[in-house]
């Protein structure tokens, strides 16, 4: 119990982290909305918003790392995987953790804090454009990103431990996902019968069911 409690709270951290990341969207949005209309409505472009649109979408896609984990939704190429029993699965999971995952973000952590100690100590800029903004805080995000998806690594790791002794993957947290919104859309059509609707979302149930039923457990509401 202890165990699946570690799990759970470790998926909420890293499905929080990813929630407020995505709220960097907006900003990234707005800054290119702007860059266009200044610069080909009133002609006057702004050299810095280059940089930050880098930054903003980086930031997003490094913090989203541990969310994609928590969730199971990283690309894997599973078309045998997926026919395996449980306990084999995670059998093979632990052996890929343990030699390839754990010192791959540990290398990643130790590196990127010397990346941004060293950004940090020059007060580093980018020199993509002229006076370009300063890009430290940026690269802090890589070790800090690291350490979430190593937390969340050995939450995965902890995963399969529990599997390999009970046979089944315990529980994740449940997070909406493309298929809710697809199906709510079906729901609300006017423009196909009530049958059709509900042949077409039990069908994309089904594939979504099946594509992502390697490592899911039983999912657990937020």
């Amino acid at each position: 119990m202890q165990v699946q409690q570690f799990i759970i709270r470790v998926d909420a951290i890293s499905v929080w982290v990813g929630k407020a990341a995505a709220w960097l969207i907006i900003g990234l949005m707005t800054l290119v909305c702007v860059e266009v209309f200044k610069r080909y409505i009133m002609n006057m472009p702004t050299a810095w918003i280059f940089d930050a649109t880098n930054m903003l979408y980086g930031t997003l896609f490094m913090l989203a790392g541990a969310y994609a984990l928590a969730q199971n939704a990283h690309v894997r190429g599973d078309f045998l995987y997926s026919s395996l029993r449980p306990r084999i699965q995670a059998t093979l999971d632990l052996i890929l953790y343990i030699l390839f995952f754990l010192p791959g973000v540990a290398a990643l952590i130790y590196t990127g804090y010397d990346y941004a100690a060293l950004s940090w100590r020059i007060g580093e800029h980018s020199t993509i454009t002229a006076e370009g903004p300063p890009i430290y805080y940026f690269k802090t995000v890589i070790p800090i990103a690291g350490a979430l998806v190593m937390l969340q690594g050995l939450a995965e790791i902890a995963r399969c431990i529990i599997c390999l002794k009970t046979g089944a993957w315990p529980g994740r947290l449940k997070d909406v996902e493309e298929i809710d919104v697809v199906a709510e859309q079906l729901a609300n059509s006017e423009h196909i019968d009530t049958q059709t609707r509900e042949a077409a979302i039990e069908r994309a149930q089904d594939i979504d069911k099946a594509a992502r039923q390697r490592g899911r457990g039983g999912d657990m509401e937020m």
